[in-house]
């Protein structure tokens, strides 16, 4: 079914990050045309699928209509889907020049990537896109150059905060213009689609000035061996503080990680870290002695394939740790990360590296708004209409609860798939829209709902049996049976019995009366799996192969 707005709708539909925290992927609708707000992944860890997106199918049936993608800053969650997704929708990219060249590397090893047309909007800048007019509006982020966006039509303006805070002293980038913001409000915003990541947190969410003072004095209270911090590579003021951190201790800063040293060059090809000299490669350091050495790493997350991971397993090529070495998890958990943060980080303990992470000391703040920072923006902005986004269910609630009481007339909570008319008297859902997630799974895409990806989930949990049964023309055992058993019983006893078992079944069934062969394979398939769930309890994915000799 094909969706045309009018001249007289504005719409909001969000095909990820509604309900969840990540994956961004936000629709704008008026006068015939789409625009897309971001297009982002999320992490999985489980199935071979490291790599999960948005399903894109709705608007790639639209894409005709798709005036253009607007990346609101160069987060993995708001822009990691474009090496991906960008094929399937084929329209223009515009982005700040920091994000600009982001993308321009993560396009660079795609033979179509130079075909895309990325356009360079300065700081603060307006563009026109379709029948959006799109002003740029600096805010303060964990990242340089996040932005709002204001995206007017004649029937009013929407604010789209993308992710956000309040610093007055960030260190790295600009703070939030909120004179903009302001002048904005006055002039009257129909609707805000709001970060809801840190409702929960009362009061602020710090200042990064506070991080580099806290990480400069508790480098120094590590004079010995190796000090590790491990940060977001994405957070350059992270990078920045480590630096002079590191210098102020006596150490020397060192990059471990290909994700850290494409941000470093994406931050002073766009004028960052101006006045922080190069940092060390991991190879350069091996000559220094561990006391002089502070190591910036990948890998808070527990990611297994990252910097830090592989420290911690002794596989690294370059760098190891040693007891009395420290780690600090300079980075929050991000929610459904926490058993791969504690696997790493008791492997680290348990080598007698200390760990330091955020609960021991005050060596992280968060990019997201806490409720006094929601409060300003609210009062800055005074929209008719409040919509909520960037959290799970319970965030979009609170936020959406937060914001009538602070005199917000009106608020929506959507989920990804909700089509909203957006007008100042009476916001609606007008409809629902299926949505889905994809998995990168070796080379290609493939939906999270597929049978393939079901029957993998069955492998690992059930296991599998394959029966390969050689019958002569009057049905009966023409060669012994065959069987193939991956992860069901153990070898030895248990498995030796479960193959008589299934054996005997499997005679017992070939004398039973069987109308052809199809149905014969299916009555032999449903006697293994039972025999299998009687003696074991497990019913594992049976597959059984029929040869006529």
């Amino acid at each position: 079914m094909k969706y045309n707005p009018t001249k007289d709708d504005f719409w909001f539909l969000p095909l990820g990050g509604a309900n969840e925290i990540g994956m961004n992927m936000n629709l704008f609708a008026h006068a015939g045309q789409w625009l897309m707000v971001d297009l982002g992944i999320t992490f999985g860890d489980r199935l071979g699928i490291e790599v999960i997106t948005p399903d894109p199918a709705f608007i790639v049936e639209h894409k005709d209509a798709l005036a253009g993608l607007i990346i609101t800053h160069a987060h993995e969650d708001h822009v990691g889907a474009v090496p991906y997704l960008w094929p399937y929708l084929q329209c223009p990219i515009y982005a700040t020049p920091f994000t600009a060249s982001i993308i321009r590397h993560k396009l660079q090893d795609k033979p179509w990537g130079k075909k895309v047309p990325i356009h360079e909007v300065p700081l603060s800048g307006t563009v026109k896109v379709g029948p959006f007019s799109v002003e740029f509006i600096t805010l303060t982020h964990s990242i340089p150059e996040p932005n709002a966006l204001a995206i007017s039509t004649p029937l009013g303006t929407i604010l789209h905060t993308g992710d956000w805070k309040v610093d007055a002293n960030p260190l790295v980038g600009e703070v939030t213009d909120h004179t903009r913001l302001e002048e904005l409000g006055d002039k009257g915003v129909l609707a805000m689609v709001c970060d809801s990541t840190n409702v929960f947190t009362e009061g602020t969410s710090g200042s990064e000035e506070s991080v580099r003072k806290e990480l400069i004095e508790l480098i120094k209270s590590h004079p010995e061996g190796r000090v590790v911090v491990a940060c977001f590579a994405s957070n350059v003021a992270r990078l920045e503080t480590a630096a002079v951190a590191a210098r102020a201790s006596g150490r020397e800063p060192v990059l471990v990680g290909r994700s850290l040293v494409r941000m470093e060059e994406a931050a002073r090809q766009n004028g960052y870290l101006k006045n922080i000299p190069p940092y060390l490669d991991e190879e350069s350091a091996e000559g220094l002695s561990r006391n002089k050495v502070l190591l910036i790493v990948t890998g808070s997350q527990g990611e297994p394939r990252s910097a830090l991971a592989r420290i911690a397993a002794g596989q690294h090529p370059s760098v190891e740790l040693e007891a009395e070495d420290t780690v600090i998890f300079s980075s929050r958990i991000i929610p459904g990360n926490e058993r791969s943060i504690n696997h790493l980080q008791n492997r680290l303990v348990l080598q007698g590296i200390k760990v330091i992470t955020a609960h021991d000391e005050d060596v992280h703040v968060s990019g997201h708004p806490a409720r006094d920072e929601l409060r300003q923006m609210y009062a800055w902005v005074r929209p008719q209409i409040l919509i909520p986004v960037h959290g799970e269910a319970r965030h979009l609630q609170a936020q959406a609860t937060l914001g009538l009481e602070c005199g917000i007339p009106k608020a929506v909570i959507p989920e990804n798939g909700t089509l909203i008319h957006m007008a100042s008297d009476q916001p609606k859902i007008i409809d629902e829209i299926p949505t889905g997630r994809l998995g990168f799974d070796g080379n290609r895409l493939v939906p999270l709902s597929s049978l393939m990806l079901r029957d993998r989930t069955r492998l690992a949990i059930q296991g599998t049996i394959v029966a390969t049964i050689s019958l002569d023309k009057v049905g009966q055992l023409a060669r012994p049976i065959q069987l193939t058993i991956l992860g069901v019983a153990e070898d030895g006893e248990e498995k030796d019995e479960l193959i008589r078992n299934i054996h005997r079944t499997i005679r017992q069934t070939l004398n039973d009366e069987q109308s052809n062969d199809e149905a014969r394979c299916e009555a032999l398939r449903i006697a293994i799996r039972r025999v299998t769930n009687t003696h074991l309890g497990k019913k594992p994915l049976t597959e059984v192969h029929l040869v006529q000799i």
